[in-house]
């Protein structure tokens, strides 16, 4: 079975070809030279930069993969969250196709996609288990009991942890995406040298909070501090924090395995203190933690025995909680 998959949820056109549960194809046009100059991305000219390149891309995909359109058998999509104009890009067009080849069509929520992307090497893996998404957009913890089944035990109170990566590259300098030049540089800082304290201190339960650590990074700068010590501070406490909510959160449901997948997943600090943790860590391959097509087709891939007709009727959604089972 051939699925295509199409992911245009922020700044990143994503197109995937997954044959039989495995990918073939993943190719990501990445927009990050367009917003890089505005420090973050500018909602209008991502879907513009959509519009131009999706065609382009599906049939680069198809080509490398040696196969034509009509030997596609399911067309699936991001239909939400997502900035709204850049989701529908990719929706309309991924609906439309399916509707021209009479394919089914299955419409994906982009966080399911992100939790299967880290199962690609590692098929075996059965719930339930504990799944952390870490982005630019999202940092949500899941109790997965089932597969399609789902249950948010922890989420952000403000800002996602790559939205802080972000903005406190934007105050000390840096450029976009902010979290691998904060890591670049923490590097050469000395965290000592900064007071900043992690979140949530004492909480009982498993939120997230990053919004407070931005102001903190703005007064370290107004105070002298060195940025390559505010860096290291910054990410140390931040690495900090979502250890100490997904260990408290393994301890609570007795689950031994997590997931860990998005951008923030990629970071060099969070990996080794979350492997130090004694916890069983499934991590994405090369090329699917940040956003892409080829997870949107994984997660269809897994899901489609569970979808009686196609989604074609279902509207894309900005905001879209993933709730116990596939969205309806």
């Amino acid at each position: 079975m051939w699925i295509l998959g199409i992911d245009t949820s922020c700044d990143d056109t994503g197109v995937g070809l997954v044959r039989d549960g495995s990918v073939v194809v993943n190719l990501v046009a990445s927009q990050t030279l367009l917003h890089q100059r505005y420090g973050g991305v500018v909602p209008e000219l991502a879907s513009r930069e959509h519009t131009q390149v999706i065609d382009g891309l599906v049939q680069q995909a198809l080509t490398q993969a040696g196969i034509g359109v009509c030997d596609l058998e399911l067309i699936a999509a991001t239909r939400g969250p997502g900035l709204i104009g850049a989701l529908l890009v990719g929706y309309t067009y991924g609906k439309g196709l399916a509707f021209a080849l009479g394919k089914p069509f299955v419409a994906v929520h982009h966080l399911e996609g992100h939790i299967y992307a880290a199962l690609a090497q590692h098929p075996e893996v059965e719930p339930p288990f504990l799944a952390l998404v870490a982005s630019g957009g999202h940092t949500h913890l899941f109790e997965v009991r089932s597969w399609g089944e789902y249950k948010l035990i922890g989420a952000t109170l403000d800002d996602a942890a790559g939205e802080a990566f972000d903005k406190s590259a934007r105050l000390l300098g840096l450029g976009y995406p902010g979290g691998p030049e904060i890591e670049k540089l923490a590097r050469q800082g000395d965290a000592s040298k900064v007071p900043l304290a992690v979140p949530l201190q004492g909480q009982e339960g498993f939120a997230f909070s990053f919004s407070g650590l931005k102001t903190a990074v703005a007064r370290a700068l107004e105070k002298g501090y060195a940025p390559a010590d505010i860096a290291a501070k910054f990410q140390q406490v931040v690495v900090e924090h979502i250890v100490q909510v997904v260990t408290r959160a393994a301890q609570h449901t007795g689950l031994t395995t997590l997931l860990v997948t998005g951008g923030v997943a990629q970071n060099a600090t969070l990996r080794a203190r979350l492997q130090a943790a004694g916890l069983r860590l499934l991590f994405p391959p090369k090329g699917l933690a940040t956003d892409n097509g080829a997870m949107i087709a994984l997660a269809a891939w897994r899901t489609r025995s569970c979808i009686p007709q196609s989604q074609l009727s279902l509207p894309a959604a900005a905001y879209l909680p993933l709730s116990a089972s596939n969205p309806t």
